[in-house]
């Protein structure tokens, strides 16, 4: 059996008029409810950024073992309170 790569092209037919539309609605009020979530979570903003910046910076081999050392830091908390500390400044 061939496995999906997840890029196959969507099928129109899969879903009815009413389907789509509740599709659709669903995806609107989970984006609402992600940027809500976000916007009163700085922290959260900050840890992705700080991942990504290092991630693009050392571009690790083992990016699973990379994000483990990183979000199990003992100082990652401090760093992260020091920087949204400095945002509100």
């Amino acid at each position: 059996m061939a496995q999906s790569s997840g890029l196959e092209r969507p099928d129109i037919g899969a879903l009815n008029p009413e389907q789509q539309e509740r599709l659709r609605q669903f995806k609107i009020k989970t984006r609402i409810a992600n940027e809500t979530y976000v916007r009163s979570h700085p922290e959260v903003e900050l840890l992705l950024s700080e991942f990504l910046r290092e991630v693009f910076l050392k571009r690790p081999v083992d990016i699973r073992e990379f994000a483990a050392d990183h979000f199990t830091d003992p100082d990652l908390p401090d760093r992260v309170r020091v920087k949204l500390e400095k945002a509100s400044e």
